[in-house]
């Protein structure tokens, strides 16, 4: 007896990500989402390893990563442990980036706090004539 396998609709996957349908459909498209059945009917059915995929998309998105490079994960995807060396090198030197990427963000943060406390200050003065002077030698 065969086990049925759960799928999902494009509109399930696309609400459990907050996707739009026509990003979905481009991702298809692209070949971004190996395996990718369709029905009788030509509708897509998600797997729960197209899922995978998809989460892959958005981390790989997030991180700064463009669509032809996540492309070109995904085909390594595929070529198995042929593969294996490139994915690590490209996982390695996304590390690298996202790690610059989180110390700018750092470093704007500190600037947004410091100017919260200065405000913060300056409205409780009632001018910035007083916290203008202190502040200057605390700032980040």
């Amino acid at each position: 007896m065969q086990e049925m396998m759960t799928t999902y609709s494009i509109g399930e996957v696309a609400e459990k990500f907050g996707l739009s349908l026509p990003t979905i459909r481009y991702y298809d498209k692209e070949g971004l989402i190996p395996n990718l059945n369709k029905n009788e009917a030509g509708v897509r059915r998600f797997t729960d390893d197209n899922i995978g995929s998809l989460q892959m998309i958005e981390c790989l998105k997030n991180a700064g990563m463009p669509i032809r490079d996540i492309k070109q994960f995904m085909q390594w995807t595929l070529e198995g442990d042929a593969s294996l060396e490139k994915r690590y090198q490209m996982f390695q030197e996304l590390r690298v980036s996202v790690m610059k990427q989180m110390e700018a963000m750092q470093n704007t943060l500190n600037t947004i706090d410091f100017k919260c406390k200065y405000y913060g200050q300056a409205k409780v003065d009632g001018t910035e004539k007083y916290v203008k002077n202190e502040m200057h030698l605390d700032r980040p």
